[in-house]
């Protein structure tokens, strides 16, 4: 298990016990470049640089700045930034449980794992995790983690738990908004007969392996042929999709194209 990037409490009332939280999605595997001189071969270094007099910074006299109006700014120093920092007891309180589904996935940040913290901890977290199982529960915490008082949103997960932080209420755009001008139709009779068929034939179930990056995987295979001094492979063109002229038609070609023998099952 990679190394905790947070320790502290889980409490649930007057049970608590100490827990670790360990980043459960990385993108350090990914393929990454720098930026280098195309005529030396060195990498370049940013340098930040005085908007009006074109001249270089150096890093003590950079500090943040809030813009109050076209190119004026408010300056705030580091020690006055951190002086906003909530006060942590580093304790994942449980405000509430709710249904396991009740939260829109839309608020959902960043996933984690959560451990127990040594072994004095094992009892302890063993039964609030049962208990949240049995009941089919997730747990509502707050806590102060990277210098923010986070919603956390913690479920039962095989021997331990994920935890996911929450965007906030005013980070999360309202889905009424995004589809308001969705026109309002009735769909029913054989059209929706034949889109549930078409659902039934592909249901399956869900296997992250199944579902690779593709461009992490070309950009891999260009760096390999560069090496090798040859050139990549040609990549496929998908074929265009588009909308058909015929809703009904296309829809029992799918059907036809679904009920053949030998085709392949999803999942």
């Amino acid at each position: 298990m990679p190394r905790a990037i947070w320790k502290g409490w889980l409490a649930v009332g007057e049970v608590s016990c100490q827990v670790a939280l360990h980043a459960a999605a990385s993108t350090s595997e990914r393929v990454t470049f720098h930026t280098v001189n195309r005529r030396t071969g060195n990498r370049v270094r940013r340098e930040f640089v005085d908007a009006v007099s074109g001249k270089p910074v150096a890093r003590d006299d950079q500090v943040k700045g809030y813009e109050v109006a076209p190119d004026e700014y408010i300056q705030l120093d580091p020690a006055e930034i951190a002086s906003a920092v909530p006060d942590s007891d580093k304790c994942l309180r449980v405000d509430c449980f709710v249904p396991c589904r009740e939260v829109d996935g839309a608020y959902f940040d960043k996933p984690y794992y959560l451990t127990p913290a040594g072994e004095a901890a094992g009892e302890a977290f063993a039964l609030i995790r049962e208990g949240m199982k049995a009941r089919k529960v997730a747990a509502l915490a707050r806590t102060v983690l990277f210098r923010r008082l986070r919603t956390v949103m913690v479920r039962p997960h095989g021997a331990g738990f994920v935890a996911n932080t929450l965007n906030f209420d005013y980070e999360v755009r309202s889905s009424a908004e995004a589809f308001e001008e969705i026109p309002k139709l009735r769909v029913k009779g054989e059209m929706l007969d034949l889109a549930k068929h078409i659902i039934a034939t592909k249901a399956g179930s869900f296997d992250p392996a199944a579902y690779d990056d593709r461009y992490d995987a070309a950009l891999a295979d260009l760096v390999k042929a560069k090496l090798a001094g040859r050139k990549p492979k040609r990549r496929a063109v998908p074929k265009k999709t588009k909308e058909p002229a015929d809703l009904v038609a296309a829809l029992r070609e799918s059907v036809a194209a679904s009920d053949r023998p030998g085709r392949r099952k999803a999942g």
